[in-house]
């Protein structure tokens, strides 16, 4: 079964995403066919005879491909990405381009992680849980005076943003800027203008670089101003992986969690007996939240680049070709999970892939756990009775990112 035949267009998957029927709200029994018809599906180009798109569904191939030697995290150097370039702007420049973290190989990406690792610690992470839990209680308790809230709009939106604005030392008046050119940024796979987020990171460049000559000037105890001692102290940032290495931790320290937040809603919501299952025992907040990132993983795809020819669980991959790690496919595999399409806040195995794998996993994972265990924690003591307004909710247009684009729903105060 090809991809040509489940898709109706090879390219469909990553160029439009609503060619497929039902994907953007519904994509697992897709990746359920793909999956049982080859773990690595080859997506040939339309009138193009390189090595094109392999598709990864299986959570042995995501996995190994996670962690394979042989292969790139750069993926300007595939042949899709040549192909996918001729479409843009001549002056167009990738965003988060070949010198952000998540798109470098050792050992620059070694040199970029361990600087970033001195302050994504441990006690950093218990020390904010207080903050997290006042914004939480300060964002319901305004949004809700008429009985009813967005939990997108009023929670998972706002909350990681503020956090990892505050973690920057980034004016809270910047905010909703920030948030709009990080979302031109990232939504770029499909759905937006290519020029427009090219502008929207060239204005996010400006922006941090005057935040950087401020901390120069005057140093805070903020994640930036560490990233601007480790490069005046150590010289271990150039300025633009200084400024790259800041839209990064800005743009993933607070759209993926959204995701996060906004599909474990939606799946308590759906769900009720889980939901009440997880107000009355709390302790099951933590492998809660893991299933949630299992169950509607908030980042679906990665990719990565052959360099050479290769194997992946035995599968020959030829040079040039780029693999598309799905790893919200991975998390639904029968091979690994029981019952994996199954909603369990407390499902005991749980190695799920929603943060990666290897030596590219999630710098700010244990962030996103805190944020998100604090937010349902808060909501739930906030509130006795919560009801979705209708679960046929509206997805985000994203093939990377899963979320919902709203969440409304009615509320009884506790």
């Amino acid at each position: 079964m090809s991809v040509t035949s489940l898709a109706g267009t090879p390219f469909a998957l990553l160029e439009n995403p609503s060619l497929i029927p039902g994907f953007l709200e519904d994509p697992y029994p897709f990746y359920e066919r793909l999956r049982s018809a080859n773990p690595i599906a080859h997506m040939p180009l339309p009138d193009y005879e390189g090595p094109g798109i392999w598709l990864l569904t299986s959570y042995a191939a995501t996995r190994e491909a996670f962690i394979h030697p042989g292969l790139s995290v750069d993926n300007t150097i595939g042949d899709a990405f040549q192909r996918y370039r001729a479409l843009l702007p001549e002056n167009f420049v990738v965003p988060m381009g070949p010198r952000a973290m998540l798109n470098l190989d050792p050992p620059d990406h070694t040199r970029l992680r361990s600087i970033v690792n001195r302050t994504f610690t441990p006690r950093m992470v218990s020390e904010l849980k207080p903050r997290v839990e006042a914004i939480a209680k300060e964002l319901l308790e305004d949004a809700h005076r008429g009985g009813s809230l967005d939990l997108v709009r009023d929670l998972a939106e706002p909350l990681p943003a503020i956090v990892i604005a505050e973690m920057l030392g980034l004016p809270a008046e910047d905010r909703e800027q920030f948030r709009l050119w990080t979302s031109h940024i990232i939504g770029l796979q499909m759905h937006t203008d290519p020029t427009q987020a090219m502008h929207s990171y060239q204005a996010l460049m400006e922006y941090f670089a005057v935040k950087v000559a401020e901390r120069r000037a005057r140093p805070g105890s903020d994640l930036l101003s560490a990233m601007v001692f480790a490069q005046e102290e150590d010289d271990a940032l150039d300025d633009e992986e200084l400024l790259t290495m800041s839209m990064l931790i800005l743009a993933a320290g607070h759209e993926t969690t959204t995701n996060l937040i906004g599909n474990g809603s939606l799946a308590l919501l759906q769900h009720p007996d889980q939901l009440e299952r997880l107000r009355a025992d709390r302790s099951l907040l933590a492998p809660g939240v893991e299933e949630m990132l299992r169950f509607d993983t908030p980042v679906h795809l990665n990719v990565r680049t052959a360099p050479n020819d290769l194997e992946v669980i035995g599968e020959p991959i030829p040079k040039g070709a780029t693999l598309a790690l799905l790893q919200g496919a991975a998390n639904r595999d029968p091979e690994v999970f029981s019952e994996p399409d199954r909603f369990d806040v407390a499902r005991k195995e749980n190695p799920h892939l929603a943060f990666g794998y290897g030596r590219h996993f999630c710098l700010g994972a244990a962030v996103a756990r805190l944020e998100a265990q604090v937010a349902f924690d808060v909501l739930l003591s906030m509130f006795a009775e919560i009801h979705a307004e209708t679960l046929d909710v509206e997805r985000r247009p994203n093939v990377v990112l899963r979320g919902p684009a709203t969440l409304p729903v009615s509320v009884r105060p506790s």
